[in-house]
């Protein structure tokens, strides 16, 4: 598969655009898949980010123009008209067929996108404004609102699926994996993090620090993160050292220093679900007009604290950091909502949506039995199978007339496009199916097992309603399945043990 990505990053901007796409392209580079991105406003420090981790990217000339060329609130992000902007994208990913084209920017609606159709196969819009009209075959929009089934009603085709809310929000693999070892938040606070988003251009951060400063207990530790491109790095560095606050330019320990704080301050955006994944109490500001109504919705859920008021920021901060250090059973009833609205998997959800959308089942033929007796015989795939020895072609033969006209067995063939992915049998007594799985030797789609056996699974339950239950029988060293039926969330029941035994002559 090739998934392309178009988002852009700036001191206007923002980088939380990027830093979710980027989220989104290290899972799914994980899985085998090639990654492009396309970007006309790019910091060099994200350029090196993006280097590090093998993604490839096209740079577009950044020829600014300062008027509204389009008709949308943001169109100022991009620059140029859209038309221009999607005919530089298409030459950045000619040469080669794109799975998915994924867009993130408030500055490219349905015109965009609908230029995009013939370079990619799909497309999948990022998006938390719901402001102008798309053109998109999926849309994620991760955040919480007390509309949100209704938000992009009339926006998007009827055959768009949305994926709506925290269920899907983009969290890095770190923040999943330390969700599991923690707990809601209990007791007082002793440790305190600040975090205003990586460019914070107003400096909240500065005036966090500088209410701290008068409130704050010398037992307490505080944490302030910034990115490198802060516009008050200098000073705020000073600060920091002045109050012996621990000042972090852009840390890679995000999830660490979220994971070990008992409150936190700082803003909106894909940095509250983080947060909310890890059970962080949080005082949370509206910075930016596009995350008033987020973080509005997730106070009135009892997810975050956000004072209302036009009291000045400063005096703000102070007053309410002191009345939640007095409360702990508020901070305790925050972070155990908080952690029951971000499960931390979203990730993983969004991922196989799009790997799923790309393999069809049908079921096996006569047809197939060239191929099958070749996969089913080769090394790898007899290395972790039941019967290791080869199977002789007469064996296959009679194996696979009886499996296809048994009504209690199903041969499936996952494919995507006309190349094939891999076989799922299910054997069906009553309620229950047994499933064995392999995907097809050599034949490029390493990490698409799950995705597999979720679609799989899916033609099951269209064909077979009557079942309702899966279970697999996995040898003790084939720990690749043991992975595999883990993630797709079965659950270990039973152990096996058995013993060959060895005969002797007597004497």
């Amino acid at each position: 598969m090739n998934i392309a990505f178009r988002t852009d990053a700036s001191s206007q901007i923002g980088t939380g655009h990027f830093m979710r796409c980027l989220t989104l392209a290290v899972g799914l580079k994980q899985h085998g898949i090639q990654i492009r991105f396309v970007s006309r406003n790019l910091p060099d420090h994200l350029h090196n980010m993006l280097a590090t981790k093998g993604m490839e990217l096209v740079l577009l000339k950044n020829n600014v123009n300062d008027s509204q060329i389009d008709n949308l609130a943001h169109s100022a992000w991009l620059g140029i008209s859209q038309a221009q902007d999607a005919q530089d994208t298409i030459q950045a990913l000619s040469g080669q067929s794109w799975d998915w084209l994924i867009v993130d920017h408030y500055a490219l609606d349905t015109r965009w996108e609908t230029a995009m159709r013939e370079t990619a196969k799909q497309i999948m819009v990022i998006d938390d404004i719901a402001d102008r009209q798309h053109e998109c075959d999926v849309l994620l929009d991760q955040n919480f609102y007390s509309d949100m089934q209704t938000r992009y009603s009339g926006k998007v085709p009827a055959h768009c699926q949305l994926l709506l809310g925290p269920r899907y929000v983009l969290l890095r693999e770190e923040f999943r994996t330390l969700r599991e070892q923690i707990k809601p938040h209990t007791g007082e606070v002793k440790r305190l993090l600040v975090f205003f988003g990586g460019v914070d251009a107003d400096n909240y951060t500065g005036l966090a620090i500088k209410a701290l400063a008068d409130i704050a207990s010398k037992e307490m530790h505080i944490d302030v993160v910034i990115g490198v491109q802060h516009p008050c790095r200098a000073e705020i560095e000073l600060q920091c050292a002045t109050q012996e606050f621990v000042c972090h330019v852009q840390t890679d320990k995000m999830a660490e220093l979220m994971a070990a704080a008992d409150l936190a301050i700082g803003a909106g955006g894909s940095s509250t679900w983080e947060r909310c994944c890890l059970g962080l109490p949080t005082l949370a500001l509206s910075i930016a007009e596009n995350q008033r109504k987020v973080i509005i919705a997730a106070a009135e859920a009892g997810l975050l604290y956000a004072p209302s008021g036009d009291a000045y920021i400063l005096e703000l901060i102070s007053r309410h950091v002191l009345a939640l250090l007095e409360n702990p059973i508020l901070l305790k009833l925050m972070s155990t909502a908080a952690m029951n609205a971000v499960d931390g998997k979203g990730l993983m959800r969004v991922i196989d949506i799009l790997a799923i959308n790309q393999i069809t089942i049908r079921q096996a033929t006569e047809l197939d039995v060239q191929p099958l007796f070749e996969w089913r015989n080769h090394s790898t795939i007899r290395a972790v199978s039941h019967h290791k020895s080869p199977i002789s072609w007469h064996e296959h033969l009679t194996w696979l007339h009886d499996v296809l006209n048994d009504q209690h067995r199903e041969l499936l063939i996952g494919e995507c496009g006309t190349q094939p992915v891999g076989v799922v049998r299910f054997d069906l007594e009553g309620a229950v199916a047994e499933v064995s799985i392999y995907l097809v030797p050599n034949a490029g789609f390493k990490g698409q097992g799950r995705h597999l056996l979720l679609m799989a699974e899916q033609w099951l339950i269209e064909n077979h309603p009557d079942t309702n239950c899966v279970r697999a029988c996995v040898l003790s060293k084939n720990k690749a399945s043991e992975r595999l039926f883990m993630a797709s969330y079965y659950q270990q029941q039973n152990i096996f043990y058995q013993k060959e035994l060895i005969k002797v002559n007597p004497r």
